[in-house]
């Protein structure tokens, strides 16, 4: 654990999961298997948006990818106002090993993605953002929250997982076959 102990952001982030995958049992069996899947918090609004669901048949073209989607935007608080809501956001949230952020649903309902920004940071939580579609710019303030900031792209997005929910070295190369 020599690695472990520095100040630097990037060994408090790595001495933070390591201390998350401990509660779960054996820290050394951390890769992502059929068994044990990474837990995916995917920002919403209690609806499931086009961009929402896009996500998942993302991460779904990935053969060999495992994860368990812990984001329940049909667990609609039916009392209780705002308070309600925001309780029900942080149970699913804790749940999580990385939240992945829609820059789209960022835009249309600002505060209650910041809510769960907030969330997520408070439970030193990994963020993912996903760029909107269309070459459109990012707001600033969050890619500035989001540990990675990725393109619409399956492969992308289980590399962005892989590295900041397990800390899996992701780097492989594409064979190319020429006729």
């Amino acid at each position: 654990m020599i690695g472990l102990q520095s100040s630097a952001p990037l060994a408090g982030h790595i001495r933070m999961q390591f201390d998350k995958l401990s509660e779960f049992g054996d820290v050394q069996g951390t890769k992502v298997s059929e068994n044990n899947p990474i837990r995916v918090f995917v920002t919403h609004t209690f609806a499931e948006t086009i961009d929402y669901l896009r996500v998942f048949e993302f991460l779904e073209a990935k053969d060999n990818f495992f994860y368990l989607n812990v984001s329940k935007p049909e667990n609609v608080p039916t009392s209780g106002g705002l308070d309600a809501i925001k309780e029900e956001l942080i149970v699913q949230i804790k749940e999580s090993e990385a939240v992945i952020v829609l820059v789209t649903l960022y835009e249309e309902k600002p505060d209650l993605v910041k809510f769960q920004l907030d969330v997520a940071e408070a439970n030193e939580l990994p963020v993912i953002a996903i760029r909107a579609f269309g070459g459109k710019e990012s707001p600033a303030e969050l890619v500035e929250r989001a540990n990675e900031h990725i393109e619409w792209n399956d492969r992308e997005m289980v590399n962005a997982l892989k590295r900041q929910a397990r800390l899996e070295d992701t780097s492989r190369w594409d064979v190319i076959d020429f006729p």
